[in-house]
């Protein structure tokens, strides 16, 4: 089976060409692939499927031509991923299967279709998706921490919790996964632990950030998380919109917001292409 292998700011992702929806992909096949000692390793999978050939994307054909079918780590089904749309941008554009018309190019997901912009010259690719919806409050256990958090919706479910002083965000034990509401998520729900940062250029807000994904474990980046975090240090701030710079783990995303829309930029590589021996890789 052929693939390639991408990431952005250190979310890594394997990416299966199959434009004609003929891979059974099972949640076993999903869970080598990732499996970072005996398959290739990766946070997801991203499967390359004609919106029109797809059941869950068809709907999207007349807008989108390519349907992002993305597996978490573990072999579930995720709704959005937020670096996983731009480096599935990255591929459809490396590899000539889509050429964006004036920078622009529909992704069908099962969040909705989105928008990604391809910037000239620095490596960025920004997508629009939509405007985070801020719901109710929650709390995440964590190592004998309960820690208050707000409940996001950016296509998936995100809980933010806003560390106070007292709480190193880099001393937290993110090795198991944090305790949740199951009420409040019956789907589950990322994670995500922040802190205040000091300003920089360009961005109206400055904050730090952790994410323990659903299906995934702790990853070294969200995007879709650093939407809901940016949506909450906006709120927090009284603001409406705003540009908010995000520090994860693998680096620097940026989103801007309004009550329309949530831009989330950032770099998106890939860096191998290659194929697998599906017998091996059942052994």
């Amino acid at each position: 089976m052929q693939f390639s292998k991408g990431h952005g700011t250190g979310n890594d992702f394997v990416l299966l060409p199959d434009p004609d929806s003929q891979l059974d992909l099972t949640p076993s096949m999903v869970s080598a692939l990732c499996d970072r000692r005996r398959g290739i390793g990766a946070d997801g999978v991203l499967r390359v499927v004609r919106a029109a050939k797809h059941p869950e994307a068809v709907e999207h054909a007349g807008t989108a031509e390519w349907f992002m079918d993305y597996r978490n780590s573990d072999g579930s089904v995720a709704e959005m991923c937020g670096n996983g749309v731009r480096v599935f941008t990255r591929y459809l554009i490396s590899t000539g299967l889509a050429d964006p018309v004036g920078g622009t190019l529909p992704i069908a997901t099962r969040a909705g279709v989105v928008r990604a912009v391809v910037g000239e010259g620095d490596g960025q690719i920004s997508v629009d998706l939509r405007a985070p919806r801020i719901g109710g409050n929650g709390v995440a256990t964590l190592g004998g921490l309960t820690l208050a958090g707000t409940a996001v919706d950016c296509g998936n479910p995100h809980l933010v919790c806003v560390l106070p002083a007292s709480v190193d965000l880099a001393g937290l034990d993110l090795t198991r996964p944090p305790g949740f509401d199951p009420a409040l998520f019956p789907s589950g729900v990322n994670v995500e632990f922040v802190a205040s940062a000091p300003p920089v250029d360009g961005a109206d807000l400055h904050v730090l950030m952790r994410v323990y994904e659903r299906g995934s474990a702790e990853t070294m980046s969200c995007g879709s998380g650093t939407c809901a975090v940016a949506a909450v240090a906006l709120r927090d701030a009284g603001r409406t919109s705003g540009v908010v710079a995000v520090d994860v783990p693998g680096g620097r995303l940026t989103v801007t917001m309004d009550e329309r829309s949530c831009w989330l930029a950032g770099p998106a590589v890939l860096v191998a292409d290659g194929e697998i021996n599906l017998t091996g890789l059942a052994g």
